[in-house]
């Protein structure tokens, strides 16, 4: 639910001016029109490249609203979910996996509907938050509890829809570079495309439709109002042309006890393979391991 990074340049190139120029036309003459051409621009996933995943995880498959979901566990002990963004896939989290197996954890990794390995969600190469976070949801009711989830990008806000509605819980929440509302994105498709209200208003409504919230509901400020909240940690670079930074501080300040680390020049993709990022989430996940066993204790 949202534009890949070159759908999202504002460099103006010649295609680029004839597709503004005919939604411009379409905002006057015709904005249902528009508005089924900006929903299948907005929804449509961008390719991504499959990377490797560390030896020894077992595969699996689970059933998400009638759609295979398949993905990878390793290790036993307290569950750690991975979870990608929008467009990505399991691989993308794969330098987690070691670190969390070597502190005594399980790890699941999963591709979410009409990414990667598994198969095509309810529209074929399109996908949106609520979507991804059933799935996550079908992935945990087998695999169980989460003891932490670390979550990429729109995996945040599958995470948090989660959360909200009840699928999962969790004692801890790391977000990498997080997509904290969808709503951001909005007016960069609008002057991407070059449509104006008449077409927005009639977008939002066929988003509604789809997704059964409207715009303004997947926003992990206000899930945070909502919840029991977990122990969070942000990781973010100011930088990210893809999740916005500010939107990163506004949750923090909206989540009580939770911590931003501000990482620079690592961007929205590259802060995944990022050593010290990768130790500091391990870290906060196994606080969370040390502070659960002292309250049994």
């Amino acid at each position: 639910m949202a534009l890949s990074s070159s759908q999202k340049s504002t460099t103006v190139r010649p295609s680029q001016r004839l597709l503004r120029a005919g939604f411009r036309t379409l905002e006057h003459v015709a904005p249902a029109l528009g508005a089924r051409w900006a929903d299948r621009w907005w929804f449509t996933l961008p390719a991504s490249r499959v990377g490797d995943l560390p030896p020894g995880g077992t595969p699996f498959e689970v059933e998400s609203e009638g759609h295979t979901v398949r993905g990878h566990r390793w290790g036993s002990g307290p569950v750690i979910y991975l979870v990608h963004g929008w467009g990505g896939n399991e691989t993308q989290l794969a330098r987690f996996v070691p670190p969390l197996l070597a502190a005594g954890f399980s790890v699941v990794t999963h591709d979410a509907p009409s990414h990667g390995s598994s198969d095509p969600g309810a529209v074929a190469g399109q996908g949106h938050a609520v979507e991804m976070g059933r799935a996550l949801d079908a992935v945990a009711a087998v695999h169980g509890p989460a003891h932490a989830v670390v979550a990429h990008s729109m995996g945040g806000l599958a995470t948090g829809l989660t959360l909200r509605y009840g699928w999962l819980g969790t004692q801890r929440l790391a977000l990498v570079a997080p997509m904290v509302r969808i709503g951001d994105h909005l007016p960069t498709l609008e002057a991407g495309l070059g449509f104006g209200p008449r077409i927005r208003q009639r977008l939002k409504q066929r988003a509604y439709d789809r997704v059964g919230l409207s715009v303004d509901e997947v926003d992990l400020v206000c899930i945070a109002e909502e919840i029991e909240r977990p122990d969070l940690l942000v990781i973010h670079d100011p930088a990210d042309r893809l999740a916005r930074y500010d939107s990163a501080v506004q949750l923090v300040d909206a989540w009580d006890g939770a911590r931003l680390t501000t990482i620079d020049g690592l961007g929205h993709h590259r802060i995944l393979r990022d050593d010290a990022v990768v130790r500091q989430v391990v870290a906060f996940v196994v606080a969370g391991q040390l502070d659960e066993l002292e309250r049994s204790a």
